[in-house]
């Protein structure tokens, strides 16, 4: 299996996902960007995905389950979801459960990063 190194932002908000991807590449990433959480899953790259960026407010299906589908699966992917609407009980939640980081829109580069850092962290160690 070939080392895993992109992050896939799923968001249903174009000019969010446009303007995190070219964040993201000016900072050296690899990106791929998805409208939706099925348009994700029936994707080739989602294999090659170490990080997760996913919108918890999502028609179709949530970024939170989304996250809780990859690891009913067995397909555990370190993940960051990020929201308008912010809610304290479900970021405790969600991290309870494992995600890597709950952010706030618009979010804060550094925070975003350092995020970034640990997901990337965590995904390498449990290869």
């Amino acid at each position: 299996m070939s080392e895993r190194s992109l992050i896939s932002i799923v968001d249903d908000d174009q000019s969010f996902r446009d303007s995190l991807r070219r964040l993201l590449r000016s900072l050296g990433y690899a990106v791929a960007v998805f409208p939706s959480a099925i348009e994700f899953l029936g994707s080739p790259k989602r294999s090659a995905t170490a990080c997760l960026v996913a919108d918890i407010h999502m028609l179709s299906m949530t970024g939170i389950e989304l996250y809780r589908h990859l690891i009913a699966k067995g397909q555990p992917i370190p993940t960051i979801l990020v929201t308008a609407y912010p809610d304290d009980a479900t970021r405790e939640q969600m991290l309870a459960e494992g995600v890597d980081c709950y952010l706030y829109k618009p979010l804060d580069e550094g925070h975003l990063v350092g995020c970034l850092r640990s997901a990337f962290a965590r995904g390498s160690a449990a290869t």
